[in-house]
């Protein structure tokens, strides 16, 4: 148990360093912008159009693809 605990120490340690050093760098928040957002959006927007178009003429067209 005491490696266990060892172990879990030296993690926490190593956690805490890592936060520390991303305080370190300055104020560098993640900010995202908002053509990054818009460019996102409209991606999704076009997978799921694209899936459903896909989607409907798989069913439109089941019955005669099922005979193939």
């Amino acid at each position: 148990m005491n490696t266990f605990a060892g172990r879990l120490s030296a993690t926490a340690q190593w956690i805490r360093g890592r936060f520390a050093q991303g305080r370190a760098r300055g104020s560098d928040r993640g900010d995202i912008s908002i053509t990054t957002v818009i460019i996102w959006v409209a991606a999704v927007a076009g997978a799921l159009l694209i899936a459903g178009t896909i989607a409907t003429v798989v069913t439109k067209y089941n019955g005669l693809l099922s005979g193939i």
